[in-house]
């Protein structure tokens, strides 16, 4: 009882911390480092050698947050390989996948075996010791980062031959570490415990990966019961993170077990069972798209947990011992993707310019690395810490190195679709309307009533179709659409971007915008609701004519006067969004920018996040500033803020 009462404690006081360290990590982000450093960083600041908030003694009771978090990772590598996915470039992936497989671990460990005489926690070990930490090391090198190649992939929006190929590999790899891994595990500890090589042990090991493979799909059918059961959504993540969590201690208990009955232990990596269990249900279950969700869902909170701890838990004595070691593994590491990469690709038959590039994109690790890492702290406790400590410094230098290597490579090879830099303020808001019928008529009478510049794009049949001819208004006609198109209606120079017409031609036209423009603003009225993740994927604002109508109904009878307001119904008053683009105003306080009195600032966007203002609120160049007010007075303000 004492014994929870103590782990309870530490769970709580790791809570506050983990709280605090969330916010470190979204500041890291911000200066354009990854997200997962600034979690290890609040670690580092509150593990027992800075600030001494988390205990030495806390991290061994917190040892529940680590496997929880381990089983997750597993789960979350094996959701990697969607085997319908990765057809299209099946051969390419295996043979760049078998190329960084056998030159990883190989140089990897031959480098670590060298240098063993410069490693303090190395420098006492027998040869065949420095061998197992060795070949232990070279199957942890080989290990990716699937999250942060998809965020990189869809930062750029890259798409073509080399970004699947990469991808594929990738997710590929993180579930083949976890069988190589396994295997090296059971090769270490033969070794450590001098059992030899033989038909024995060659005959336990396969039967530990075939209990593994058994046990693995018997708890992936156990998870997809559970998947499929009609309960609250927190329920299933909390028996899925349970499932996990079981895996770890049957594994435990199979090897304490076996350990006093048998002559040998039975060591069924929990890792390897996790990530087939979660391979099942993702290739073989209806209910792979609730899974996902799951692990979509419960991912930044055991992020958050698994790396603060794994970073407190960092002896940094013993990592200012080996920061030169680390780097050289580092090195070797890069240089080992180039070899097996490029041997690969070569024996695929991809192009010489691929082959040459893509190891730039294998360079980083995250969270398998450092699961496996903490895994060798429980296996081989004598010397595991400071081993970990090495492998989570290679594992942060390849998170900084990285992914700047990764977009170069993507720009490099032409397959990134990023946004375009939006055109600069010439004095005057231009918007461009697709489509030409009633509603973009009325349209671009009410934006010319607002001193908008409107420009209405038809197809040419539709010109000569249309009986209605409104005077003044500028209509331009199209016969495809291209590029030549948007620049001929000078698209380049457009605040807004409002479509029309079918969705797979609003997806034409607010693709080339995006990447061609930059245009801030694009309108896109959705005819089918299957079609959303499209175009929200690209920023756009969209409307939904099924749900436009009922929604506006919902504010009128619930907010009738911010809702009238926002129609423009009440006389003499109207909404507005101004951009901040007067360099005086950078760094002034709302209480000090004197507006008209029958004005008032709503809201302040700033990088795409809604800022909590107030007076002492400071505008930057580039905000967004939502105002309300009478006509005359917010056209004084836009006049004020824009120039």
């Amino acid at each position: 009882m004492e014994n929870l009462q103590t782990i309870l404690v530490f769970l709580i006081g790791f809570l506050v911390v983990a709280l605090a360290s969330k916010q470190i990590g979204d500041y890291f982000t911000r200066i354009n480092f990854p997200l997962i450093s600034g979690f290890l960083f609040a670690g580092i600041l509150a593990g027992p050698f800075v600030l001494d908030l988390i205990h030495q003694e806390a991290l061994e009771k917190l040892r529940i947050v680590d496997e929880v978090s381990l089983a997750f990772i597993a789960f979350a590598a094996g959701s990697e390989l969607y085997l319908k996915e990765l057809r299209s470039r099946l051969k390419s992936i295996t043979w760049v996948t078998l190329g960084n497989t056998l030159a990883i671990p190989l140089l990897g460990a031959i480098a670590l075996y060298v240098v063993a005489d410069f490693i303090p926690f190395m420098q006492n070990l027998s040869t065949p010791s420095r061998l197992a930490v060795a070949i232990l090391a070279g199957a942890i090198l080989v290990a990716r980062s699937p999250s942060s190649a998809i965020a990189i992939v869809n930062e750029l929006r890259a798409r073509g031959t080399f970004t699947q190929t990469v991808l594929g590999v990738t997710m590929i790899t993180d579930v083949v570490v976890i069988f190589l891994f396994a295997f090296s595990t059971s090769v270490a500890d033969a070794i450590l415990t001098q059992m030899g090589f033989n038909l024995g042990f060659i005959g336990l090991l396969l039967g530990e990966l075939f209990l593994a493979l058994i046990l693995g799909y018997l708890f992936g059918k156990i998870g997809d019961l559970i998947l499929s059961l009609s309960v609250h959504h927190l329920l299933k993540i909390g028996l899925t993170l349970l499932i996990g969590y079981g895996i770890f201690v049957l594994s435990a208990y199979v090897r304490e077990l076996t350990h006093h009955l048998l002559n040998f232990e039975l060591f069924l990596e929990p890792l390897l069972i996790c990530m087939i269990a979660s391979f099942v249900v993702t290739n073989y279950s209806k209910n792979r798209a609730e899974f996902l969700r799951i692990l979509h869902d419960a991912g930044p909170p055991i992020y958050i947990a698994f790396f603060t701890l794994t970073g407190a838990s960092l002896e940094l004595d013993v990592l200012s011992e080996t920061w030169s070691i680390a780097l050289l593994l580092f090195g070797v590491r890069m240089a080992a993707v180039f070899v097996g990469s490029f041997g690969g690709g070569v024996v695929a038959g991809d192009p010489l310019r691929h082959n040459s590039l893509s190891w730039m994109t294998y360079i980083t690790m995250a969270g398998v690395a450092l699961g496996l890492a903490k895994e060798v702290v429980v296996e081989f406790p004598d010397w595991g810490d400071a081993f970990a400590t090495m492998i989570i410094a290679v594992v942060v230098l390849s998170q900084l190195v990285g992914p700047p290597f990764f977009k170069w490579a993507i720009h490099h090879v032409g397959e990134a679709h990023p946004r375009a830099e939006p055109p600069e303020f010439d004095g005057r808001h231009d918007a461009i309307i697709f489509g030409l019928e009633g509603q973009s008529l009325a349209l671009a009478q009410q934006l010319q009533t607002h001193g908008w510049a409107v420009r209405i794009a038809a197809r040419r049949t539709d010109y000569l179709n249309q009986e209605r001819v409104v005077a003044g208004m500028d209509i331009r006609t199209f016969d495809d659409i291209s590029l030549e198109t948007i620049y001929a209606l000078e698209g380049e120079k457009a605040e807004a971007i409002v479509t029309l017409l079918s969705d797979e031609e609003n997806y034409q036209i607010c693709e080339l915008v995006y990447e061609h423009c930059g245009t801030k603003d694009m309108v896109v009225r959705l005819n089918n609701r299957a079609n959303f993740d499209r175009f929200h994927e690209l920023g756009a604002l969209i409307v939904d004519p099924a749900t436009a109508i009922v929604s506006l109904y919902d504010h009128l009878v619930r907010s009738p006067s911010a809702a009238s307001l926002l129609l423009g119904m009440d006389d003499n008053q109207d909404i507005i969004d101004v951009e901040v683009r007067n360099p005086n105003l950078h760094g002034v306080a709302l209480r000090d920018l004197r507006l008209p009195l029958d004005t008032l600032i709503l809201a302040v966007y700033r990088g795409g996040r809604l800022l909590i203002s107030h007076g002492y609120t400071q505008l930057k160049i580039g905000d967004r500033v939502t105002i309300v007010g009478s006509i005359e007075s917010l056209d004084e303000v836009m006049l004020r803020l824009e120039s």
